[in-house]
């Protein structure tokens, strides 16, 4: 089922398999970003992060994401969260 992406702040999605393979846990970036249920999803083939709650959290969690090395664009994207409300999108992998 499709991610519904925030209008209004940034979401980092990543690979599943990437996240795997990086040795990632959800209970480390919960407890570091402060995350609800509801700001980390797993759907099918996709993580998604967010929406999180500034832009500075944004560029800590892509420092984080890059220094584990993972690679943006390849592994894992963000969506800056800028546009307007009556767009809506849907995030889903291949």
């Amino acid at each position: 089922m499709p991610i519904r992406a925030a209008h209004d702040r940034p979401t980092v999605f990543i690979r599943r398999e990437a996240f795997e393979r990086a040795g990632l846990e959800r209970q480390s970036i919960d407890a570091r970003f402060n995350l609800t249920d509801e700001e980390f999803v797993v759907e099918g083939n996709l993580v998604a992060i967010g929406p999180l709650p500034s832009d500075d959290t944004l560029s800590d969690l892509v420092i984080e994401l890059e220094t584990i090395g993972l690679r943006y664009f390849d592994d894992f994207f963000e969506l800056s969260g800028n546009w307007p409300t009556w767009l809506n999108l849907f995030v889903t992998s291949v």
